[in-house]
Order: C-alpha cells, then structure tokens, then sequence
C-alpha cells in the first residue's frame, strides 16, 4: 500500500464563512452547515483536513480577524490584538464537504449539563443561527504515512470521529486495517463509507465504564486487539490520554516504530482550551 503524503495548507489565509445550518445528530453531538463564497475559496483534501474556528466573544458585533497567512504570523497578530477584540479560536475537523454548493459540515461535541458552563464551542453549536459569522483557517491534512504499509489502524474518541470518518472515506477500496472508536453512547454512532477491508469497532463508554476517562475504554479494545500481519500505519487522535497511550502501547508493546504511529492530542480531561 502506497503512503498518502499528506499536505499542509494551500495558500492559507482566514476565511468568512456563514452557518446555514444546525442539526443535533445525538444528546452529545451538533453538526453545523458553513457555506458561502469563502468556503468557495477552501481547497478540500478529504481524510482529516482540520482548520482553525474563529468565533465571535460575547458583545462583539464583528470579529477583528488574522490578515497574516503564515503559521506564526497569524497567531502573532491574534496576541497582539486585546483580549477583549480577539475572537474565541478552536480547531475543528471537516466532516463532509458539498463543493458544488460551498457548504462543509463540523461536527460539534456538546459538553456539560445544562446548569454547568460550556466553553465557546459548545455555545456556538447549540445557539448558530443561519448567517451567523464565523472565521475559518485552512490547517491542512495531518493522515500522513510516510512508509510503505499493509494495513492501517485508526483510534478516536468522540471527538475524532470525524478524522476517523474523513480517513475511511478518503482511504482506497482495497485498504486494510482496523479502526477503533469509542462513542459516549450508542446513540453517537455514525454511517460512513468504509472499505470493506477495514473493521470498524464502536466503543460505547456508558457500556464499557461510564465514570471512565474518555479514551480509556478504546484504549482497552487497542491493547486487546488481534493484529493483522504486516506493517502498520497507525493514526490516534482525541483525549490526550487516548492519543499517547495508543502510542506508548504500539511502540513498547507491540514493536511498532516511532515513525510508524501519527497521534494527536486534541484535547485534555479536566482541562478547557485556554485560547
């Protein structure tokens, strides 16, 4: 199997795009509808092609938006900007794509109960409303395999499934591999196109441990896991914990090569985005 090279951003520069729409998919998840002429603009690549997600801050009527489209130079002008004018950033991962309408789908993960605080992008999922604006800056692809390989393994929580989605989807038909991913109920799971070759795996956390870490229980299914022969490309995303344990057990545990296993924490139990 030929390795997917990947890509960083072509031409980035931050782009306006408009919520269309707003649809709850489950109890933990919302999927917002961008479109306008900025998506227009955006060079879709499939598999997990990820972006920067500028949200206005409560009172702001508009947001003072990066000019800069280096890597640095963008974020040194976001902290040069005064807290109080700067726009809520989060990363967020391109679920579905329509080019011929300029319209991409983001899958929201909704925290919290409804008495407790929710960060800026659960607001915004639950409270878009069609022409609502937003910011958005091409990051690029992180699926990168940079060596020859005979099958795949994928691992996610919630908030990688999309990754997880856009990879399968992405993938060839002859593609081999397992993908693990861990679901806070039943009622998360999603349809995807998947290859016939690629056994996928729900993990559903209120089954497996409820009072658990997110992550922990695909983690478990990982270190159990009956491995088909050959070399792998390993791909984990989500819950620190999850992304780095996936890791620590491929390459302590199984052998893997350190070259051989792309992981990304997307974010941390216990700790919010601080951005």
């Amino acid at each position: 199997m030929s390795a997917y090279k990947g890509r960083r951003p072509v031409e980035p520069h931050v782009l306006v795009a408009e919520v269309v729409t707003t649809k709850r998919m489950s109890q933990n998840l919302v999927r917002v509808t961008l479109g306008g002429p900025g998506i227009g603009q955006l060079t879709l690549g499939g598999h997990d092609q990820w972006f920067r997600l500028f949200l206005p801050r409560p009172g702001q009527d508009a947001m003072r938006l990066p000019t800069r489209t280096s890597s640095l130079g963008w974020y040194a002008q976001y902290l040069v900007t005064p807290r109080s004018q700067r726009p809520w950033v989060r990363s967020y991962t391109i679920r579905g794509s329509r080019p011929d309408l300029h319209e991409i789908d983001v899958d929201f993960v909704v925290h919290g109960a409804d008495d407790e605080p929710h960060g800026p992008g659960t607001t915004f999922a639950e409270t878009a409303r069609p022409g609502d604006s937003v910011g958005i800056l091409d990051q690029g692809i992180g699926y990168n395999p940079r060596h020859e390989h005979d099958w795949t393994l994928l691992v996610a929580d919630e908030s990688g499934l999309p990754a997880v989605a856009g990879v399968c989807e992405s993938l060839a038909d002859d593609a081999r591999g397992i993908a693990v991913v861990e679901v806070p109920t039943a009622d998360d799971k999603q349809d995807f196109r998947v290859p016939d070759g690629i056994e996928l795996l729900w993990v559903e956390r209120d089954r497996a441990d409820p009072a658990a870490v997110p992550g922990a229980a695909a983690l478990a299914v990982v270190r159990e896991a009956r491995f088909p022969a050959g070399a792998v490309y390993a791909f984990a995303v989500g819950e620190s914990g999850l992304a780095t344990g996936v890791r620590r057990h491929l390459v302590n545990d199984r052998g893997v090569p350190k070259a051989h296993v792309d992981f990304v924490g997307y974010w941390r139990h216990g700790r919010a985005a601080q951005s």
